[in-house]
């Protein structure tokens, strides 16, 4: 079954190797708005000691999920569709088209629970902050969709630009307050109606990125090979960024001040403005990496038949799904409409999550039933995916 072909299928183009097209995407997306916007505040309501728990244990789910991933996508030739493509030619196209339409949901949500973190930011600067916020959102989302509408070559010589910004915020941050050590507070201070678990589900979207170089497969040289080395890389590195940073707010500022102010990077950082070049830089990153991931998810879908077809129209274009991205752009610019940055990542939190225990489940069942046309290069025990 793992190797089933479904009539339908495109074939990749081949472009990008694994530092650009898997690890350099993850760790961008992975490293975004909560970095810089809500870390500091899962750390002020959790305290050290749960907000440590927090970050490893969205980090182990997120490991276990790119064995998982890794483990699929070395039992088969990987087509377009990302996870889409694992999840249905594993466990077959009802349960993948099942799966797929709320991972692309999720992906969409996506665009705009990050192009509202960018807004945050932009804010910052004095006649930004003069207009609706909804509105600038709605003028970032359409760039971001012309960017997609271009294509994925475009968007990805921008990445690396983006990175050496968020390297140099990241500098920024630690080469600040060597001198300013405070007390840890490790109890949590939760405000009225905040839980352990309501503050997780507002991080855990900060450990969703890694589905977006998968989301690429279809563009990758040899996805096979790609997938699993740039998806625990970019997992391994990203969690111990988070954890250092949950280390460093917890050692320099009170709970009070974690809690209250969402710039709180810039109090500690050596030099403030490169934490507000990084947060511009990492929520335009996120919010790149989701609007080129959902469009290619939908593509494939609606190459399988499981929705119209013309929802994979490609409108001109040799390689890009435009029509997807129409689509996302859309779904985009309704959530921007209607949510705040809490609740939809609540909402993105549900989505992941559901889709990450079906990847598992898929990799767990293959293993677990000895399917004979499953042989991984990449193998695991079945009882840590499911």
């Amino acid at each position: 079954m793992a190797a089933n072909q479904v009539s339908g299928e495109r074939a990749g183009t081949g472009r990008f190797g694994t530092f650009t097209g898997v690890f350099t995407p993850n760790v961008l997306t992975i490293l975004g708005i909560i970095l810089f916007l809500r870390i500091g505040w899962v750390v002020g309501q959790a305290g050290l000691v749960n907000a440590l728990s927090i970050v490893l244990l969205a980090n182990a789910i997120s490991l276990l999920t790119g064995f998982s991933v890794s483990a699929v996508a070395t039992s088969m030739d990987v087509k377009a569709g990302g996870n889409y493509f694992l999840i249905s030619r594993s466990l077959g196209l009802e349960i993948g088209g099942a799966i797929g339409i709320p991972l692309f949901l999720s992906q969409a949500i996506s665009v705009a629970f990050y192009i509202i973190g960018l807004v945050e930011a932009l804010r910052l600067i004095p006649f930004v902050d003069q207009f609706d916020p909804r509105l600038v959102a709605t003028v970032c989302c359409l760039i971001f969709i012309v960017i997609a509408y271009v294509g994925a070559d475009f968007a990805l010589r921008i990445q690396y630009f983006i990175l050496a910004a968020l390297v140099l915020a990241l500098i920024s941050f630690f080469a600040g307050g060597w001198d300013s050590f405070i007390p840890v507070t490790t109890a949590p201070a939760y405000d009225e109606g905040l839980n352990y678990w309501a503050v997780f589900a507002v991080f855990f979207p900060a450990v969703t990125g890694i589905e977006v170089g998968t989301s690429l497969s279809g563009d990758l040289k040899d996805p096979s090979r790609s997938i699993p080395r740039g998806t625990l890389a970019s997992i391994l590195v990203t969690a111990t960024v988070y954890l250092a940073v949950v280390i460093w707010f917890a050692t320099h500022l009170p709970p009070t001040t974690l809690r209250e102010n969402f710039q709180a990077m810039s109090e500690v950082a050596l030099w403030p403005t490169l934490i507000g070049i990084g947060v511009a830089a990492a929520t335009f990153s996120s919010a790149l990496g989701s609007v080129l991931a959902a469009p290619r998810t939908v593509e494939a879908i609606a190459n399988d038949g499981v929705l119209p077809r013309w929802v994979a129209a490609r409108l001109g274009s040799p390689t890009e799904p435009r029509m997807g991205v129409l689509i996302t752009g859309l779904i985009a610019l309704v959530v921007i409409w209607s949510g705040d940055l809490n609740f939809v990542a609540t909402i993105i939190s549900m989505f992941f999550l559901n889709t990450y225990g079906m990847i598992n489940l898929a990799a767990g069942i293959e293993r677990l039933v000895g399917n004979p046309s499953y042989r991984p290069s990449f193998r695991i025990p079945w009882y840590l995916s499911i």
